[in-house]
């Protein structure tokens, strides 16, 4: 009964309750959205790459950073795995995706180190190597691109394969959600960022690693970027140096849908994955709906001010509890 209550009082929950109505009032207004091989298998694959990314963003978010750059992060993942089946003819499909993942730690590296050791804002630091990064794939891409025909059949097929009709990718995208899940919920190292996120000064009192922990969380955001990176060649099979343009915006509005607070401290990865998959099946299910397109973006900007606002007003309503908590005791 009690994880009953827990669930029912989570912001998870309305997130889900919020993805739910939006697919039940699409479906009425066309059943094909869901009840079609194509609706069903666009559902779960259309947010898989957005979650990976979103995963990575809320957990850098959780410890009062944000990343700004895991949409150039992921651009250039992408632009190197077309290159290595090109210029390595054979190179074993499992090994493209390590150094994808090794690829996306490295550039996560940069970004954390200048962050914990410049003493520089996140926000400033990550808008740099957005930038940065998407001018190192423009040099190197220039004009060409990677189109389907360099990438291996059994590669794309990853792509658009499904396994008892659960696209690959969604399954990969579950995958890491669970580790990550499990990671900051049982791991010490994982709770530690929600302390990091909550006081940094505190927590550097406390003895924590506050410098390692920031670092580490760049890393695991700029892997899951390069992850997302592979799996957008094989998603979409052709690459440019404007690969991924955009997902930086759609993976801090996800987090933050999703109940991330944009403050640190508080929220979860699954929370940020199901904002993700609400993000993109609004994006979807509003044209259905007869809704322009102005007013499809509209939309997801009042989302993202709600979600903010909803975290403040919560904010404040545990902190009158603590400090009547407090004075109950003193007197």
């Amino acid at each position: 009964m009690s994880g009953l209550r827990a669930f029912a009082r989570a912001r998870e929950t309305g997130i889900l309750l919020a993805l739910v109505l939006v697919v039940v009032v699409t479906t009425v207004k066309n059943p094909s959205f869901v009840f079609s091989g194509d609706g069903w298998r666009d559902l779960l694959l259309t947010p898989s790459i957005l979650v990976l990314v979103a995963i990575g963003q809320a957990i850098v978010i959780i410890t009062r950073s944000v990343d700004l750059s895991v949409s150039s992060v992921l651009g250039l993942s992408a632009y190197l795995t077309g290159r290595l089946f090109l210029d390595v003819p054979g190179i074993p499909i499992i090994l493209v995706f390590l150094i994808g993942l090794v690829f996306g730690g490295a550039l996560g590296l940069i970004n954390g180190a200048l962050v914990a050791f410049a003493r520089v804002p996140a926000l400033v630091i990550t808008l740099g190597t957005l930038y940065a990064y998407r001018g190192i794939n423009v040099v190197w891409a220039g004009s060409n691109r990677i189109n389907a025909s360099d990438l291996p059949k059994d590669f794309l097929a990853l792509g658009t394969g499904s396994i008892l009709g659960i696209p690959i990718l969604a399954i990969i995208a579950l995958v890491a959600l669970v580790i990550a899940g499990w990671y900051m919920r049982n791991i010490r190292s994982g709770r530690e960022l929600y302390a990091i996120g909550s006081d940094p000064d505190a927590a550097n009192l406390y003895g924590l690693r506050v410098t390692r922990r920031i670092i580490s969380a760049f890393i695991v955001s700029g892997a899951l970027a390069g992850l997302a990176g592979v799996l957008y060649a094989a998603r979409y099979g052709t690459v440019n140096s404007q690969a991924g343009t955009g997902f930086e915006l759609d993976a801090v509005g996800a987090a933050v849908i999703g109940g991330v607070a944009i403050v640190g401290g508080s929220g979860t990865v699954w929370g940020a994955a199901i904002g993700a998959v609400l993000l993109l099946t609004i994006n979807r299910a509003l044209p259905i709906l007869g809704v322009p397109d102005f007013w499809q973006r509209a939309v997801v900007g009042v989302l993202i001010i709600g979600a903010i606002v909803l975290d403040r007003l919560l904010a404040l309503r545990q902190s009158r509890r603590l400090v009547e908590a407090r004075d109950d005791t003193n007197v």
